[in-house]
């Protein structure tokens, strides 16, 4: 079931005790927000920024995007106790609820992509597969879909290619698909990481026709360990494709047709990608955000939590034992028009920073 800004707004007015959570505060002392950052990269960090409704409460929160009109979209797997079981929430610039939906993906949102085509925008989102204790199993797991900007679905595809290496083995068992995130090429390809399966790169043309298959485990130029994130990378006349080699502390860039190209080092656990005007954001799920400029140099890592290990146990506490200033597990990232960067984070509760830009 969809909800809207309307609908929010009406129920509040007959409602009043209810509170919804009143996010973009700087914090409970009053305090002025921490900044991030130095020099040409500073930003002000509004943690729980946007407004939620009293009847939705975020679970981890996995990806957010922005579209052409400044709305900022965020995807969470919805918490446990939450009345209102739709992922998608969307917030417009000041981070006022606009609308909901996407409870089909309760439980197993993930990535998140946004693509504008020809005069219209359209969201990607793929899907986990679903851990077998969840009660009850989602509607569509271990799935890319795409849909318009209020939840209709476009087109999906379901589970991995019909390939040798999706193929059972001699025991039986099918070899693990578990899709992260895709990219886009400029001619409508497709290009879905399998982070948490088999670590394949798996294309598609523009229709969802499959076309080829790379990757796969490994530390080896060319091979993978959980691609988690991936990107394309337009800022040259000859695209590459970026992906966040997670387990192997690096990103990784490819040809479209899938031959590796090179390394880029300087990363704990690197998440997924956003760019604009030639500076990419990188969300690190080790505790920070790093800034690269067009040249793939580190010009910045922000909110750095310096956590022993990347499984930071505030992930699981309330949230008022987040620290100001400092990032748990970055997740997702994107800039908004104005270069301002909103964060996501796999924390239980959900958490999203706004990092606005001073400087």
């Amino acid at each position: 079931m969809k909800t809207t800004r309307r609908e929010f707004l009406a129920s509040a007015a007959a409602a009043p005790l209810v509170s919804p959570i009143l996010l973009g505060v700087a914090n409970k002392a009053g305090t002025k927000a921490p900044v991030m950052g130095e020099g040409a990269h500073r930003y002000e960090a509004i943690h729980d920024w946007g407004t939620l409704p009293a009847s939705i409460k975020y679970g981890n929160t996995h990806g957010v995007v922005h579209d052409s009109q400044g709305f900022i979209y965020v995807h969470h797997t919805v918490f446990a106790d939450s009345e209102r079981a739709d992922s998608m929430v969307v917030f417009d610039n000041k981070g006022r609820f606009v609308r909901s939906w996407g409870k089909e993906f309760h439980g197993v949102a993930h990535g998140l992509h946004i693509r504008k085509e020809g005069r219209d925008e359209f969201l990607y989102l793929t899907v986990n597969a679903a851990n077998p204790r969840l009660t009850p199993q989602p509607e569509m797991q271990a799935v890319v879909v795409k849909t318009t900007l209020k939840g209709e679905v476009v087109w999906k595809i379901q589970g991995p290619p019909d390939i040798a290496q999706y193929k059972a083995s001699a025991d039986g068992a099918p070899p693990r698909y578990n899709p992260t995130n895709l990219a886009i090429a400029p001619n409508g390809d497709i290009y879905v990481g399998d982070g948490y399966g088999s670590y394949y790169i798996n294309q598609y043309n523009r229709n969802a026709e499959y076309i080829r298959t790379f990757g796969g485990k490994g530390s080896d130029p060319g091979q993978l360990n959980e691609p988690h994130g991936i990107w394309m990378d337009t800022r040259r006349p000859d695209p590459v494709l970026v992906v966040a080699d997670r387990r192997n502390n690096r990103l990784q860039r490819f040809t479209l047709d899938g031959r590796h190209v090179d390394f880029v080092a300087g990363f704990r656990l690197p998440c997924h990608f956003d760019e604009r005007q030639g500076m990419v954001v990188v969300p690190d799920l080790h505790g920070r955000v790093t800034l690269l400029d067009r040249n793939n140099a580190i010009v910045a890592h922000l909110g750095d939590s310096n956590a022993p290990t990347w499984n930071n146990p505030l992930r699981t506490k309330p949230r008022d034992q987040f620290i100001p200033g400092q990032f748990i597990c970055p997740h997702g990232a994107c800039f908004d028009r104005d270069g301002n960067i909103f964060v996501v984070e796999w924390v239980e509760v959900g958490r999203v920073t706004k990092l606005r830009k001073v400087a």
